[in-house]
């Protein structure tokens, strides 16, 4: 019989060591046997809490998201009266928080986006992770701007989050935060002050 309170632990240590493993290795070349050694478990509990790698894997990014849930809604609540703008930089300084741009968390992410392709049960959280960006950067743009270039301009603000992202994920270098800030930082302006010209 389990011990009490070990679930939540046994989670973590077989979430971080997931992390871990695809940090190394990538997806496709860890198996559950490494992952459960690194964890320091056995393959069974594996089995016991994700029942195999895909579930282990969206586990792993149910975590990973709502890290970035978290990091942007911490950004957001001291901003409630604040400018459409400056919400909408917290969006953006959110996405790139280090929970986010950890090398290990953009292997992660990578691995993910292409297993999302063909699992559906990943690929579902993969369209819930896109949908709560765009309707959040919507919502901010509506602010200022009519709904249908609120629409385009976030749109287009999730394709420069994730272009900046990938590009940085797919560099091997560390992620510089401040070129992708002032990057978007500079589009949220010009889509803003297409409204007021």
């Amino acid at each position: 019989m389990p011990k009490v309170g070990m679930q939540p632990i046994r989670r973590r240590q077989l979430i971080d060591a997931t992390l871990s493993t695809i940090n190394e290795m990538g997806i496709n070349d860890a198996t559950i046997a490494q992952i459960a050694r690194r964890a320091g478990v056995s393959t069974g509990i594996i089995s016991h809490y994700f029942k195999d790698k895909n579930g282990l894997l969206e586990a792993t990014m149910r975590d990973v998201t709502r890290q970035l849930r978290e990091a942007v809604l911490l950004r957001l609540k001291p901003l409630a009266d604040a400018s459409a703008e400056q919400r909408l930089c917290a969006i953006v300084d959110g996405n790139f928080d280090e929970t986010q741009v950890h090398t290990a968390v953009m292997k992660a992410w990578l691995d993910f986006w292409s297993s999302s392709m063909h699992q559906p049960q990943l690929n579902r959280l993969e369209r819930v992770s896109s949908r709560r960006l765009y309707s959040t950067l919507v919502v901010e743009f509506r602010r200022e701007l009519p709904l249908d270039k609120a629409r385009l301009a976030a749109h287009g603000l999730a394709a420069l989050i994730d272009g900046l992202w990938l590009r940085a994920a797919l560099s091997g270098k560390p992620f510089d935060p401040a070129i992708a800030l002032t990057l978007t930082t500079q589009f949220i302006r010009q889509q803003l002050a297409g409204e007021h010209e």
